[in-house]
C-alpha cells in the first residue's frame, strides 16, 4: 500500500468530524489558491536568477551548470504547482455549482411548501361559487347600465293624431303669409276712357311690354318660392 493510502486509512480510522459547510470549503480552497500563487511568483523569480546566473559564467564553468539544474528543477515545481492550481480550481468551480444547486433546490423546496400551504386553504367549491356570483353581478351591473341608458319618456302621454292636426294648422297659416305677401298688379286707378284712344308710339309700346314682363317674372318667382316651401 502507498504512503498516501496509508494516510487516508489513518484518517479513516480516526473519530471523524462533521462534514465542513461549502463555505467553509470554499473558503479553505481560495486560501490554497492564493498560497500557490505565491509560490508561482516565487518560483518564477528564482528561475529567472538561475537563468540570469548561467549566462553570466558562461558555457565552460561549471557554477553554469549548476545554475541550470536549479533551473530545472524550480520549472518542474512551477509546472506541478500549475497542475495542482488546474486541480484545485475545477474542485472550487464544482463546489460552488453544488452549493448554488443546493441552495436552489432548498429555496424550491420552500417555496414548494409555501404554494401548498396557500392551496389548503382553497376551497375548489367555494371558488366557482364565488366566480359564478362574479358573473352574476358583472351581469347585474351590465343591466343597470343598459336601463340608465335608455330614453327616458316623462310626460310623452300625447295623441299623436292631434299633434299631427296641429302642426298642418300651423303649416296652413305659414302658407297663407307667404300668399299674404305675394305682389299682385297694381291696379289703375283712373277710369277706362270711353272712346278708344289713339295707339301708342312703338317706342311706348315697348316701354310698357317690358315693364309687364319684369312684373311677370317676379310673380313667377314668388310663386316658385311658395311651391318650394309647401313641398
Amino acid at each position: 500500500m502507498s504512503k498516501l493510502g496509508k494516510f487516508f486509512k489513518a484518517r479513516g480510522s480516526t473519530k471523524s468530524r462533521a462534514a465542513p459547510s461549502p463555505q467553509e470549503a470554499l473558503a479553505r480552497l481560495r486560501e490554497t489558491e492564493e498560497m500557490l500563487g505565491k509560490k508561482q511568483e516565487y518560483l518564477e523569480n528564482r528561475i529567472q536568477r538561475e537563468l540570469t546566473l548561467a549566462k553570466k559564467h558562461g558555457t565552460h564553468n561549471k557554477r553554469a551548470l549548476e545554475a541550470l539544474k536549479r533551473k530545472k528543477r524550480l520549472e518542474k515545481q512551477l509546472t506541478q504547482i500549475d497542475g495542482t492550481l488546474s486541480t484545485i480550481e475545477f474542485q472550487r468551480e464544482a463546489l460552488e455549482n453544488s452549493h448554488t444547486n443546493t441552495e436552489v433546490l432548498r429555496n424550491m423546496g420552500f417555496a414548494a411548501k409555501a404554494m401548498k400551504a396557500v392551496h389548503e386553504n382553497m376551497d375548489l367549491n367555494k371558488i366557482d361559487d364565488l366566480m359564478q356570483d362574479i358573473t352574476e353581478q358583472q351581469d347585474i351591473a351590465q343591466e343597470i347600465s343598459e336601463a340608465f341608458s335608455q330614453r327616458v319618456g316623462f310626460g310623452d302621454g300625447f295623441d299623436e293624431d292631434e299633434l299631427m292636426a296641429e302642426l298642418a294648422e300651423l303649416e296652413q297659416e305659414e302658407l297663407n303669409k307667404k300668399m299674404t305677401n305675394i305682389r299682385l298688379p297694381n291696379v289703375p286707378s283712373s277710369s277706362l276712357p270711353a272712346q278708344p284712344q289713339r295707339l301708342p308710339s312703338t317706342s311706348s309700346t315697348a316701354h310698357r311690354s317690358r315693364a309687364a314682363s319684369s312684373r311677370r317674372t317676379e310673380d313667377d318667382d314668388d310663386i316658385k318660392q311658395l311651391a318650394a316651401w309647401a313641398t
